[in-house]
């Protein structure tokens, strides 16, 4: 607490810190090979997306893709090739052949499972599955590359050298905390599909005192330009003599909702801090560090999305 009674900083979590982790702004980097990487010697790499001759005629798809019928252009987006629209041009241009058969048409469907997929003749291996999480600093934007000329997120992930890797949703400008990125599009769409009820917990600083009442009407809903704006849970963390601490809870994606809620009740969010995806929590990790989820925190947020019921 400073000297004026203000506070600020955030309160922390008690989830214990799990290295090794990777540095943005503080420049530390500990060489660290995942499970999806290859063991060189030299810390962290990944696997060339286009296969070795040596390797090119025994390739295989990976073995979750099994039974899977898709459209073309999203199976070398689960490939982790390129982008759907980057598929529909390459089909388009009649460089892409299933089973050594050129197919211009993009609505075609090919089997995972057993489909011999190539662009320009080279066959396309699965790209190995990669989910990390970042403690994103204030004053980053979401976005790979900002037409204004603002510092990204993607300027925390130069040591990691992944192509298609993308933020399983965002947060804005202002926000900071937990912020996670994956190359497996069906992993992300599960965890930010409403239906799923992924919680994400806030850490919000307020510029006064929020007493119980107000606190309960986020949760029994607070009207903003017309939209009823609901949080799941929330509670006070902490107060001093001009601000205030809460945690809230929601389980739902609305645009700025923490913020908008509480601009409708009279009160200006000063700092928002996701502290927890799930049952995953930022714990530790230092502004700016990137590290790659463990296999526990992996599958518990696959419970909580309900991946792992479908899967059995």
């Amino acid at each position: 607490m400073r000297a004026d009674g203000a506070l600020s900083e955030a309160p922390t979590s008690f989830c214990t810190p799990i290295a090794p982790w990777f540095g943005c702004h503080a420049g530390i980097v500990v060489p660290f090979v995942p499970r999806s990487g290859i063991e060189t010697g030299q810390g962290w790499q990944m696997r060339d997306r286009r296969p070795s001759h040596k390797t090119r005629e025994r390739l295989k798809p990976a073995a979750d893709t099994a039974g899977k019928r898709v459209t073309l252009p999203r199976a070398l987006s689960k490939l982790g090739y390129c982008s759907r629209t980057q598929a529909e041009r390459l089909i388009a241009e009649s460089r892409v052949a299933v089973d050594g058969r050129t197919v211009s048409d993009a609505s075609a469907w090919v089997d995972l499972s057993t489909a011999r997929i190539s662009v320009d003749g080279l066959v396309i291996a699965a790209e190995a599955k990669i989910y990390l999480m970042l403690n994103k600093p204030r004053g980053l934007v979401t976005t790979r590359q900002d037409p204004e000329g603002r510092p990204t997120v993607y300027d925390c992930l130069k040591n990691f050298d992944i192509p298609h890797l993308s933020p399983v949703g965002r947060l804005d400008k202002a926000s900071e905390g937990l912020l996670l990125f994956t190359n497996d599009t069906e992993f992300a769409q599960t965890l930010l599909d409403p239906l799923t009820h992924v919680t994400k917990t806030y850490h919000v600083q307020i510029d006064r005192l929020m007493d119980d009442e107000e606190i309960a009407a986020m949760t029994s809903g607070i009207r903003h330009d017309g939209e009823l704006l609901t949080a799941a849970a929330t509670r006070r963390l902490r107060q001093g003599d001009r601000n205030s601490w809460i945690e809230v809870e929601l389980d739902e994606g609305r645009n700025r909702q923490i913020r908008r809620m509480l601009e409708a009740l009279g009160a200006e969010c000063l700092r928002l801090v996701r502290v927890a995806i799930g049952g995953l929590e930022l714990g530790e990790l230092p502004k700016g560090a990137v590290r790659a989820l463990t296999e526990g925190e992996l599958q518990g947020l696959r419970r909580r999305a309900g991946m792992e019921r479908a899967r059995r």
